[in-house]
């Protein structure tokens, strides 16, 4: 039932602008599946569903599968270039400024991209803290996330 759901999910999202959790949990109550908040939310979460702005400047749910069927962080590049303003360290923390609400997607890409640098990140609405091993790592990362900016 779950992977059913899941796939509906990708589907309604790639037919339809689902804004909000609540939209989409509404789209699936009218196909028949009597899903909570959060149940969307975990949904959400293991489809590593992204907010991001589409063609139309929507900001909306998107799935990089959607894009590409391959795993290619080239989307990633797009939605971390967008929203990222500014980046700085201290000691072992890499924080990076995010235009508001774009903290979470940004911090999906960053993730994506250079997560086998990073012990663990965590996103507000408009900052991602990043923990690395050292201070080194820290400057590693920056210079890594400041060739792509």
């Amino acid at each position: 039932m779950k992977n059913k759901r899941q796939r509906e999910i990708l589907s309604i999202i790639e037919e339809k602008v689902v804004f909000t959790q609540e939209d989409l949990q509404n789209e699936l109550l009218a196909l028949g599946y009597n899903v909570t908040q959060s149940t969307v939310s975990r949904d959400i979460k293991e489809l590593r569903l992204v907010k991001s702005h589409d063609a139309n400047g929507n900001y909306r749910y998107v799935s990089h599968n959607l894009k590409n069927s391959q795993h290619d962080t080239s989307h990633y590049h797009d939605l971390f270039t967008k929203s990222v303003k500014s980046v700085d360290y201290a000691l072992n923390n890499v924080v990076i400024k995010t235009h508001s609400g774009m903290a979470s997607t940004a911090c999906v890409a960053c993730d994506e991209m250079f997560g086998d640098m990073m012990l663990g990140s965590l996103a507000g609405d408009d900052t991602i803290i990043i923990v690395t091993r050292s201070e080194l790592h820290s400057k590693i990362l920056i210079d890594k996330i400041n060739n792509i900016l």
